[in-house]
């Protein structure tokens, strides 16, 4: 094939997608599309796109002191599997994708050396108390706005006392129970 004919083939192309660009741009121009007002075929259990929830807002979890006494680090230690992914507990850890862990409780919000925390964790502030763990990990970014965090929580209130219970194992001096 001579360079003639490729540059007819690539003008041929080049002009086509000019054609297309424009058309496109023609087309928005001339339709101004509608949304509708309420979806046309409901489908139950699904609330409509915009809708409030009708269930109001989130309910608070339930206190944890009471449950701590009886949690088992054991449990807690199958738990931290999941949160292994991001995180490390051992003392002098490395950061992951989380900060390290070890000694949370009692610690300062944000203030693990050599990790980027979100704006938000930063503003918190205060230490890591055994419900504000409690509350944290029930709902990340309901506990602190613009977390980093993309866990979602842990439902059962027995799965969060026994991870705090093996955090708690996880520092020189463990903190008393509540």
């Amino acid at each position: 094939m001579s360079s003639l004919e490729m540059n007819k083939i690539a003008g041929a192309v080049l002009t086509a997608g000019m054609i297309a660009m424009a058309s496109g741009f023609i087309a928005k121009t001339l339709v101004h599309p509608v949304p509708l007002a309420e979806n046309v075929y409901k489908v139950e259990g699904v609330p409509a796109a915009g809708a409030k929830d009708a269930k109001g807002p989130v309910a608070a979890p339930e206190p944890i002191a009471p449950l701590l006494a009886a949690a088992k680090a054991e449990d807690g230690e199958k738990k931290f599997k999941a949160c292994a992914a991001c995180h490390t507990v051992d003392k002098g850890g490395a950061n992951r994708v989380g900060p390290n862990l070890w000694d949370t409780i009692g610690k300062k919000k944000g203030s693990v050396g050599g990790f980027a925390y979100s704006k938000g964790m930063v503003e918190k502030g205060g230490e890591w108390a055994y419900e504000d763990l409690n509350l944290f990990l029930a709902n990340p970014k309901g506990f602190v706005a613009r977390t980093k965090m993309t866990f979602a929580g842990l439902a059962k209130a027995q799965d969060r006392a026994d991870l705090i219970v093996y955090l708690r194992a996880r520092a020189d001096t463990p903190k008393p129970l509540p």
